[in-house]
């Protein structure tokens, strides 16, 4: 389950803890957290009315390389579909629930050092909430 408090997190945990404060924020409950199944993680998933959204959460620290959402590879969101397929075929409570997938990216303007527990949250980020990110008819990621 994820920690409740700021401090104590890698980047990775504080990324997800925030994602799920700003889901809940809108009034989504939790139904998972870091869901494993044999094809891979769905980071959190969370339900509101009939709708049921499997999130990635992803966070780097400042990169010439390519923002958050863009090491999100085709690969990547194949396996969290099968993880989402898995989930799925296992509770079908959710059966008639609209299913998406979302994105919540953090990007930093900095390096920090992902592995040190500390307050990420004094660091100036960019937060980014891509809804629908990719389906499961997509070729890529839909940005």
């Amino acid at each position: 389950m994820l920690s409740t408090t700021g401090t104590g997190l890698n980047l990775g945990q504080w990324a997800e803890q925030q994602a799920l404060s700003i889901l809940q924020a809108q009034g989504f409950k939790l139904i998972a957290a870091n869901y494993h199944c044999r094809y891979g993680e769905i980071d959190l998933i969370v339900a509101k009315d009939q709708e049921l959204i499997f999130v990635e959460v992803k966070a780097r620290s400042l990169t010439q390389y390519a923002q958050a959402y863009e090491s999100i590879s085709l690969s990547k969101q194949k396996k969290i579909m099968k993880s989402a397929l898995t989930f799925l075929n296992a509770r079908p409570e959710f059966e008639n629930f609209y299913c998406r997938f979302d994105v919540i990216c953090f990007d930093f303007f900095q390096h920090v050092a992902k592995k040190i527990q500390q307050d990420f949250s004094k660091y100036p980020y960019d937060q980014q909430w891509i809804e629908n990110a990719f389906t499961f008819e997509s070729e890529s990621i839909n940005l």
